[in-house]
């Protein structure tokens, strides 16, 4: 296959990365890393959209009540997702939890969330669970713990889908026709989904956290980078320096998928870990499987190096949580749910 130009990844030397760049200040390079990133997002800000939320569908759960919910995130679409809500008095800490991409496009929030709406959803979700989170629905463990609990669908999965592998190119290729970005879509809803979870009665604004697997950790601290709602991240088999993996073989040089978490432009400015790191020095959590083919050693170490010198320059390191599980996969086993769970309870 063709490659590019070897000098353009030469090229990439993250100029505006902390530590590189010449602003010495921390709020003001985080302001201007944070409007470099959305400026590549190629989707505007959407926060005069009124949410209008609906919701319907309810159901009482062992010890939180779920819901369905359609809300507004951007003006381009309604989108529907579950809300779950523990039994007692609130307001509760709560967790967005962002689903994974897994090439598995009929279920979404599914994948985190037993479907009790739907039978047939509910096998392809069990069989979900059973092949990335020993069997558990995360969101319903969570709610089990005391968290109201907020999962919806990214555009193409579940009700917004299901989309065929194949087509995520020509998916990406038309919004980028209309000058705008797949990727850059999910980053504004995720950080909608947050705002609008944030400001939920039911909810204490000041406890919220973002929680993913796969692209739904690359989602949980993109959204914390992107906005104030998030107070901590917790971020499950998704986080590497990019130079490191752009080698071959990587399976982001397959295409595909890989659009959903590239935004045209930002590598020029930005290295991954970096734009998490405008989260700093709120806590943050990053797991590696040691056996993920997904994202190697080495990219898994210089990214978090970045990190920890970020933290370290706040004073924070008992903020940043990075752990490799030597025997581990690409997987959030419940050993790894119970060490996050716990994580949480601490951080929030």
């Amino acid at each position: 296959m063709p490659e590019p130009p070897p000098a353009l990844k030469e090229e990439l030397t993250f100029p505006l990365a902390w530590g590189a760049s010449p602003v010495r200040d921390f709020g003001a390079w985080r302001r201007a890393a944070r409007a470099t990133v959305e400026a590549h997002l190629l989707v505007g800000r959407q926060d005069g959209t009124p949410y209008a939320p609906e919701y319907g569908g309810r159901e009482e759960g062992d010890g939180y009540t779920r819901e369905l919910v359609t809300v507004s995130l951007t003006r381009y679409a309604r989108v529907r997702g579950v809300l779950l809500t523990p039994h007692g008095r609130g307001p509760f800490p709560a967790v967005l939890l962002l689903h994974d991409h897994g090439s598995r496009f009929d279920i979404g929030k599914e994948k985190l969330v037993r479907p009790w709406y739907d039978d047939t959803r509910l096998a392809s979700a069990r069989d979900w669970a059973q092949r990335c989170f020993s069997g558990r629905f995360v969101g319903d463990e969570l709610a089990r713990r005391g968290y109201a609990v907020l999962c919806l669908d990214a555009p193409g999965w579940g009700d917004r889908g299901p989309l065929a592998y194949a087509q995520q190119q020509a998916l990406a290729a038309h919004f980028y026709q209309l000058g705008s970005s797949l990727a850059g879509l999910m980053a504004r809803e995720d950080a909608r989904a947050a705002s609008f979870l944030a400001g939920l009665d039911r909810v204490d604004a000041r406890r919220v956290a973002a929680l993913g697997f796969s692209m739904g950790g690359y989602r949980a601290w993109q959204a914390a980078a992107l906005g104030d709602d998030i107070a901590a991240a917790a971020s499950v088999c998704w986080m590497t320096g990019l130079k490191e993996m752009l080698v071959p073989g990587d399976n982001s040089r397959r295409g595909q998928s890989a659009y959903y978490m590239l935004h045209p432009g930002l590598a020029r400015h930005l290295d991954l870990p970096d734009v998490a790191s405008i989260a700093a020095p709120r806590p943050m959590l990053f797991f590696h499987g040691g056996l993920d083919p997904l994202f190697g050693a080495e990219g898994v170490r210089a990214a978090h190096q970045k990190l920890r010198a970020v933290w370290r320059f706040h004073g924070a390191e008992e903020r940043l949580r990075l752990k490799t599980w030597p025997d581990l996969g690409h997987v959030f086993t419940d050993r790894m749910q119970d060490e996050v769970f716990a994580w949480l309870d601490g951080v929030l």
